[in-house]
């Protein structure tokens, strides 16, 4: 009998060392977790725009000439779901004061809705890709850095246009009343003024002017003309034109 116990108690000898080393693993595993440091908080700001309710940063430090745009306006880190429409009344102004089309100012944002636009999204890329643009209406530094002198946000920055899409529309629409200023008074291709805008807008002061005296626009440039076509009639519902 006691022969048989002993036996007994060697058969459970190796189940309790491994039930201890397990025990021990375990343990160790959380407590390696539990000391992990918490990943740093991004320093993009996160509230949902909606077309007539906008959320303002604080403004940064201007010349007391600056105007209007010395704060950002919509400051958006924007939710998972962005739509031009949400910011129907930013463009309807923003056309207003700069004497454009508010229809191709919806469109061309319509047409540049083709990749994720949340700030950490562009500027993770633009890391990959330094001369990527920035901001809803996705515009490139040089652009931005030329249609900003002598309007009221000359002191903003490029960087400033993924976190402030009111600043990105504004932005986007000096840009094209200065390309329609540089159309000539009549052209020879069969274009209305806002698809030579958009045209510009795509690919250039230049290139605009070349599509104008009737060179034809090569697949990206045709393909853009396209899409706005396309977003023509959206656009204008958009902005209560349709």
């Amino acid at each position: 009998m006691e022969d048989a116990r002993v036996s007994r108690l060697r058969r459970w000898i190796p189940v309790v060392v491994l039930a201890l080393a397990l025990y021990v693993i375990v343990r160790a595993a959380n407590n390696s977790q539990g000391d992990s440091s918490a990943p740093a908080p991004t320093d993009t700001p996160t509230p949902t725009p909606t077309a007539d309710a906008t959320t303002r940063s604080a403004p940064p430090s201007a010349p007391p000439s600056v105007a209007s745009s010395a704060a950002p306006s919509v400051s958006t880190k924007t939710s998972p779901r962005y739509d031009p429409a949400d910011y129907a009344s930013q463009v309807r102004s923003r056309a207003r004061r700069a004497g454009v089309d508010a229809r191709l100012l919806m469109a061309i944002l319509y047409n540049e809705a083709y990749k994720p636009h949340a700030p950490s999204l562009e500027r993770a890329w633009q890391k990959v890709k330094p001369d990527a643009a920035f901001g809803i209406a996705n515009m490139h530094r040089a652009t931005f850095d030329e249609v900003k002198k002598g309007r009221d946000f000359v002191h903003r920055s490029w960087e400033e246009l993924p976190d402030d899409r009111d600043l990105a529309i504004e932005a986007e629409a000096w840009y094209l009343h200065d390309l329609a200023a540089a159309l000539p008074a009549t052209w020879s291709a069969p274009y209305t003024e806002d698809e030579l805008l958009a045209l510009g807008y795509n690919t250039g002061a230049g290139n605009m002017l070349a599509f104008a005296r009737g060179v034809t626009p090569g697949n990206q440039a045709q393909s853009y003309l396209d899409k706005l076509r396309a977003n023509w009639a959206k656009a204008a519902r958009a902005v209560g034109e349709g």
